[in-house]
């Protein structure tokens, strides 16, 4: 929970700023010792586990019941303790996160929302992190200084935004927002939101870290509680002990082929069990990170001992003290209850490689060879790549470069190309003071910019050409077709940064490190020895340049944020219309998309990135990569008005010039990935209404809520397969529109015929207000 500093006579603080809004009570009589700062960037805001238990403990009374981790973290920031009504999978929880974390490419969208609600200071500590948008081409230093120079008029946007509205700026070069969190932001017990799907990464520190929207930052950051639906719990116990080549990676891939893309969603998973204290901390971040894969809101482990270690090395030993002191609290309780469980023996878990195309497709690597040769996916590695937000630690990188130093010692350099990626400004100094550098460039890697680089498809590659069909290994998160190179025919596999450095060296898939030889120089046969490393260095972390930025101490009120009317980079925001009062009448399907849509599918990353902060230029990338039903094509679509195909975008386009609002219709775990509400932005931009498919993925559904779309599902599935591509469909009961109650639709055929059936929602009382006024924003604009 957050506190501000205060007069010793300030009984209370409210801070109008409109309806609903954030009041903050702080009691004068602090103890001592509990005034620890939440971090060395924010002296005066304080960690508070005082309250946090305080509200703990009414929700355990209410309930009767012992509460899981999750419970505790996410009730114990209830606005209204006593009168939430709290239901795993059902109700909305009114929840008071403690701070706020954006990357670069979803800030831009987010600090233009805030400018737009008019506010004129963030109401809680929030940061924007500059990760996303430096393109991996020819090493660190070159890429870093080319991005900054291609992407100066967005840097200074939001350094400028950051300064005026009070959002600490960590400049191009700091590293991935992740790994920035769990050295500075994160700590037990903390609820943090951030624009990115991969924010559960601070759960390895014992955090609720949850990946959200734009508008839902905005929220936050305006003061305004926060909604979430409650959480359904997932425990995952461990047992026995990581050992050999079994790494934290492997856990989570083996989760991920358990659980599938979908099995999260809509619960926290929470790992307990004795086989924990054999994780890292870092490594216990990984898990949480790759959990977005699953569709979790989030994942977490319970405070220990490697956390404490964790945090003294990374200058928060009075957070690990204050900690101790309220271990209790930061842990689940003895009889709680989990809503499934999975069990996992770490003894037996094995390494393993997830893949190609997407990330819960699991094998064992003693499998994979023979199932690559089975499926025709090229055997031969081109290249390996690690680091990324979800291992780029300290200990990834020196498991890594004990790998790659048996190579060197036996005349050995990698067969496949090589990068590696530092997570942070703190860990590229720190490997290349301990050597871990040179040896992983002498092995033949290129280090890359401390950002995301090929993770999120910033990659210049050009050692094959697009469509042509090879393998990548990589120790990222997501494989989705065409992600990291924007090649459909590049068959991406995750694995551990050890895996993908034996794989490197290798240059073959179906090379399994644990039983297969390599030939040395001299021509000997050897094998490796499973990777060693140190957890964390044994001097103090080199934190390499400083790269933060804070906010001006006397505040920005008098401080500008231009917007150029001609730039193609940025644009103000316009509201969106509001709900007209009656049914949506004879919407035409602009397509039916067949099998996996992802938010790449939606709204690509990769060169598009550089339109995030321009609304109506990155809605020329609207549903590109989407397959279309009717012809199995990608970006081909019938014009119904003109009987032409053209682009999902410039039908759009069309329809909407025309007057005519405009469907689509998808299949399951629709939206699934990033965070990125751009997804949702460009449909209703270009003028969209509704999206009805089978599933949704949670981030998604939310970002379509916030902008005043109509996110619904079919009540049955198999109804997705009486529409066809040149329907008109209405949607009807909106008069009566109500939490529960389904909505139903008339779909219209060509040949004059047509089906009738119901429609679900999630829509709760405040986000169908948000509908009503066109925006959660417009709604927010409204109650001001």
């Amino acid at each position: 929970m957050l506190l501000r500093s205060f007069q010793p006579r300030t009984r209370l603080l409210v801070l109008a700023l409109g309806h609903g809004v954030r009041r903050l009570h702080v009691s004068a009589a602090f103890n001592a010792k509990a005034k620890v700062s939440m971090s060395r960037f924010e002296p005066s805001n304080y960690v508070n586990y005082e309250k946090l238990n305080e509200n703990v403990n009414i929700v355990r009374k209410r309930l009767n019941r012992p509460l899981t981790l999750s419970e505790k973290i996410v009730y114990g920031h209830l606005d209204d303790p006593v009168g939430q009504d709290i239901a795993r999978g059902r109700t909305y929880l009114r929840l008071r996160p403690d701070r706020v974390a954006m990357q670069d490419a979803t800030a831009q969208m987010a600090m233009l929302q805030f400018i737009s609600s008019g506010l004129p200071q963030v109401a809680v500590p929030s940061t924007i992190h500059c990760d996303h948008l430096i393109e991996a081409q020819i090493g660190g230093a070159k890429d870093l200084a080319r991005a900054k120079d291609i992407n100066a008029e967005v840097y200074n946007f939001l350094a400028s935004a950051g300064a005026k509205y009070g959002v600490g700026f960590w400049k191009p070069g700091s590293g991935i927002i992740h790994q920035i969190i769990l050295e500075n932001y994160a700590y037990p017990g903390v609820l943090l939101i951030g624009t990115d799907s991969h924010t559960p990464n601070g759960g390895g520190l014992g955090s609720i870290c949850i990946g959200v929207g734009g508008a839902d930052a905005v929220d936050v950051m305006a003061g305004i509680p926060w909604e979430l639906k409650c959480p359904n719990v997932i425990g995952v116990k461990l047992t026995g002990k990581l050992s050999g080549w079994t790494s934290p990676k492997d856990v989570i891939l083996k989760v991920a082929g358990i659980l599938t893309v979908k099995g999260g969603t809509g619960a926290i998973v929470e790992y307990h069990g004795p086989g924990v204290d054999s994780i890292s901390c870092t490594g216990m971040a990984t898990i949480c990170n790759m959990g977005a894969e699953i569709g979790a809101t989030t994942s977490v482990f319970p405070y220990n001992h490697r956390m404490k270690t964790y945090l003294e090395k990374t200058g928060r030993g009075d957070i690990a003290a204050l900690a101790d002191d309220y271990a209790d609290l930061l842990v689940p309780d003895t009889g709680c209850e989990y809503d499934s469980m999975v069990e996992i023996n770490l003894d037996e878990l094995k390494p393993h490689i997830n893949g190609p195309f997407t990330p819960d497709l699991a094998h064992p690597m003693a499998d994979i060879g023979a199932t690559a040769v089975k499926n025709g996916w090229p055997l031969e590695v081109k290249v390996g790549l690690i680091g990324s937000c979800t291992n780029s630690s300290y200990e990834d990188m020196g498991r890594s470069a004990s790998v790659a130093k048996q190579a060197l010692d036996k005349g050995l350099k990698c067969k496949a190309a090589f990068t590696i990626t530092p997570g942070s400004e703190q860990i590229r100094a720190t490997i290349e003071r301990d050597g871990y550098s040179k040896i992983l460039g002498d092995v033949g890697g290129m280090v890359l910019a401390n950002a995301c680089g090929p993770c999120i498809g910033q990659w210049d590659r050009r050692d094959v050409k697009k469509g042509e069909k090879n393998t990548i290994v990589t120790s990222y998160n997501r494989n989705f077709t065409a992600r990291n190179d924007a090649n459909p025919a590049t068959h991406a596999f995750v694995a551990s940064p050890e895996i993908v450095t034996a794989l490197a060296i290798a240059g073959t898939l179906d090379f399994n490190p644990e039983v297969d030889y390599l030939t040395a120089a001299n021509g000997e046969k050897f094998k490796l020895k499973p990777p060693s490393a140190d957890e964390l260095p044994k001097l103090d972390f080199d934190p390499g340049q400083d790269t933060y930025q804070h906010p001006p101490a006397e505040g920005g009120s008098k401080l500008r944020v231009d917007v150029s009317p001609t730039s193609t980079r940025l644009q103000l925001l316009e509201p969106f219309d509001k709900w007209a009062g009656g049914d949506l009448e004879d919407l035409q399907i602009l397509i039916k998309v067949k099998g996996k849509c992802t938010t790449d599918h939606i709204s690509a990353a990769g060169p598009w990135l550089k339109f995030r902060g321009h609304l109506d230029n990155i809605s020329n990338n609207m549903l590109i990569g989407a397959v279309n039903i009717e012809n199995d094509g990608v970006n081909k679509i019938k014009n119904q008005l003109t009987g032409e195909y053209g682009g999902v975008p410039d039908v759009a386009r069309y329809y909407k010039a025309n007057g005519l609002s405009w469907v689509v219709v998808g299949d399951d775990n629709y939206g699934e990935g990033s965070s990125r509400e751009h997804a949702a932005l460009e449909p209703r931009h270009l003028g969209g209404r509704c999206i009805i498919v089978k599933s949704f993925a949670r981030i998604h559904e939310t970002n379509l809520k916030k902008q005043g779309m109509l996110p619904l599902t079919f009540q049955n599935p198999a109804d997705y397969d009486k529409i066809r591509p040149d329907d008109k469909i209405s949607i009807k009961g909106l008069a009566t529109f109500a939490p529960g109650k389904p909505l139903s639709t008339v779909v219209k055929h060509s040949d004059g015929t047509k089906d009738e059936f119901q429609l679900n929602h999630t829509f709760n009382e405040t986000q169908i207000e948000w509908f009503q006024a066109g925006s959660a924003l417009n709604r927010m604009k409204e109650l001001q």
